[in-house]
């Protein structure tokens, strides 16, 4: 399988085609489909009339341009993101289990979210609420786990359960004082995570952040692989561990709190996306990074595309994910069993 995607310490040509093209293609299929099924040339003529300005058909322009596309680039940058904070935390920490919300972010991003709901903030609104709470909990996290070297890593994943489960009793309080008609199932139906509010707005209030957080973990993605040896090895590469360290934690969360605070929270895609992209390339990270984010982004696009479209009401995506990434992740464990052991 590696000759076929790595040779002579690269990604072979029809690899990268393959890693570049797989989450357009992907979407492009997936902007045709829906309560109302559109043709391939006309979902073409409606992007292409983006430019243009020139729509031969507003049905179709509205449904492709205004409903689907932005749902469409909201799920491939969330799902790239999510893959590639999975994959950096699952090396930082040298745990297989490792997933995006280890430090609290996810719960404290949910916090601000339902405080803003319950307080009727806007959507815009309550998406920059959540991130700060977010962010808020990572720091928090950071403080509670302190400065020591012999065991810091440890005491950060033990400080970052701490403060998750801190904020999910907050965040549990909350819900039980809202109003039970009313803002109680829009909070309930928010964490279970959905792109029905995905808008170009929102796209440009947090995908940046999660871009640059892709862009920062791509870029120090061979650092990955030192910082998964051992305290003593990752010392003697002359790197300063510490410092790169926190890069990564903040790249991970900055991602992590963005996307939770544009769609709420969404399970497994930092999980089961790296295991998938290692069985397929190996661990050097070099090449699982840039594999997570082909994946993720491909995978997200068909589980959002379901998410709408098999049923006549919309299935949140932390549902189908589960439904989904178990079996696919139980899977992969029968044939790494060996590796884990």
């Amino acid at each position: 399988m590696n000759n076929f995607w790595i040779k002579n310490g690269r990604f072979t040509v029809q690899a990268v085609v393959i890693m570049i093209l797989l989450p357009p293609v992907i979407g492009l299929v997936c902007l045709c489909l829906g309560r109302m099924n559109v043709p391939v040339k006309d979902v073409v003529s409606s992007i292409a009339a983006i430019f243009t300005g020139d729509s031969d058909n507003a049905q179709n322009y509205s449904i492709v341009v205004n409903l689907r596309l932005p749902r469409v680039i909201m799920a491939i940058i969330v799902g790239a993101g999510l893959s590639c904070a999975g994959a950096s935390f699952q090396c930082l920490f040298s745990n297989p289990l490792a997933t995006p919300d280890i430090l609290g972010v996810a719960s404290g991003t949910s916090v601000g979210a339902i405080l803003a709901i319950i307080l009727s903030r806007s959507m815009l609104e309550t998406q920059l609420i959540a991130l700060v709470f977010g962010l808020a909990a990572v720091w928090v996290t950071i403080k509670v786990a302190g400065d020591n070297e012999s065991g810091s890593m440890v005491f950060l994943v033990l400080a970052g359960t701490i403060i998750s489960s801190l904020f999910n009793a907050l965040g549990s309080l909350l819900k039980y004082t809202a109003d039970p008609q009313s803002k109680l199932p829009q909070i309930t139906y928010w964490l279970m995570g959905s792109f029905t509010s995905a808008s170009y707005s929102r796209i440009i209030v947090g995908c940046p952040l999660i871009i640059a957080g892709i862009i920062v973990i791509y870029l120090l993605r061979w650092k990955l692989n030192i910082l998964s040896l051992s305290e003593d090895e990752a010392r003697s590469s002359g790197i300063d561990i510490k410092k790169i360290r926190l890069v990564f934690i903040i790249a991970s969360t900055v991602i992590t709190a963005s996307v939770v605070s544009m769609c709420g929270q969404v399970g497994w895609i930092g999980l089961l996306i790296p295991h998938s992209a290692r069985l397929i390339v190996g661990s050097n990270n070099r090449y699982v990074i840039p594999l997570c984010i082909s994946l993720g982004a491909a995978f997200m696009i068909l589980i959002d595309t379901l998410s709408r479209t098999i049923s006549a009401i919309e299935l949140p995506l932390s549902i189908l994910t589960a439904i989904i990434g178990a079996p696919v992740f139980i899977s992969l464990l029968r044939k790494n069993r060996s590796n884990l052991r």
